[in-house]
Formats: C-alpha cells, sequence, structure tokens
C-alpha cells in the first residue's frame, strides 16, 4: 500500500494544511509590523491576509475531522488554495505593492507550497474510496 492510498491520507493532509495556515496566520497576524520592513509589503496586508487564513483553518479543520469527508468541501478547499496563489501571483505583478527581494521571494515560495499542497489533495481526493450514494 502507497501512503496516497492510505485511508487517512487526505485526512491528514487536510490537517496539515490547516496546521500550516494556522501557523502563517498567526505569524503574519504577530509579526506584521516586523515582516512588513523585510517584505516590503503593508502591515495591514499582510495582517489581512493572516486574518483570512483563520477562518480557512477552521474550514479544514472541521473538514478533516468528520466522519466521512466531504468530497464537495475538498474541492472547495482547492479552489480557495488556487485563489489563493493566482492572488499572490497578482498582487507581485499588480504594481500595487512594491515587494523588497525577500517579499518578492517570500510571497513566490509560499504560493508554490500552496500550490504543492493543493495538489497533495487533489491526489487525496482521487485516491480517496468514494462515497456510497
Amino acid at each position: 500500500m502507497s501512503l496516497t492510498s492510505h485511508p487517512n491520507f487526505l485526512r491528514g493532509v487536510l490537517l496539515a494544511d490547516a496546521a500550516s495556515c494556522l501557523v502563517m496566520g498567526g505569524a503574519l497576524i504577530a509579526g506584521a509590523d516586523l515582516l512588513s520592513g523585510w517584505f516590503g509589503l503593508p502591515a495591514a496586508l499582510l495582517q489581512q491576509a493572516g486574518l483570512l487564513l483563520l477562518p480557512f483553518t477552521a474550514f479544514l479543520t472541521l473538514v478533516a475531522t468528520r466522519p466521512t469527508i466531504s468530497r464537495p468541501a475538498v474541492w472547495l478547499a482547492v479552489a480557495c488554495n488556487v485563489a489563493w496563489v493566482l492572488g499572490s501571483g497578482a498582487l507581485l505583478v499588480s504594481g500595487l505593492v512594491a515587494p523588497t527581494l525577500f517579499g518578492f521571494a517570500f510571497v513566490i515560495a509560499q504560493a508554490l507550497i500552496v500550490l504543492l499542497v493543493t495538489e497533495v489533495e487533489i491526489i487525496g481526493l482521487r485516491r480517496a474510496e468514494p462515497v456510497p450514494a
């Protein structure tokens, strides 16, 4: 049995996504002023991004801890992750902010990580047992 075919693989991926959102959200909220200087991004933007991650964390946790994982709910999480990645890219090309080199690297790195998590969630969905109708 491969790791991705384990019955709890998708649940684990969703919980890992939730944990990373909680950590990132907390770091962005608590460290917005410090990070703003390093990244060249407005502190308010960083705080708002962090605040946005908290309800998403709760959603992912709720989905992952149900006895049966809702496929539509996971697809919604995937869509939210894709929106986050697209929004990250749009932020960098919008001209609305002037990130430093560290800021560019941070936005690109976190978007790539979210994209990777999204792909793993999709793999988990595809390999998960279908829910009987």
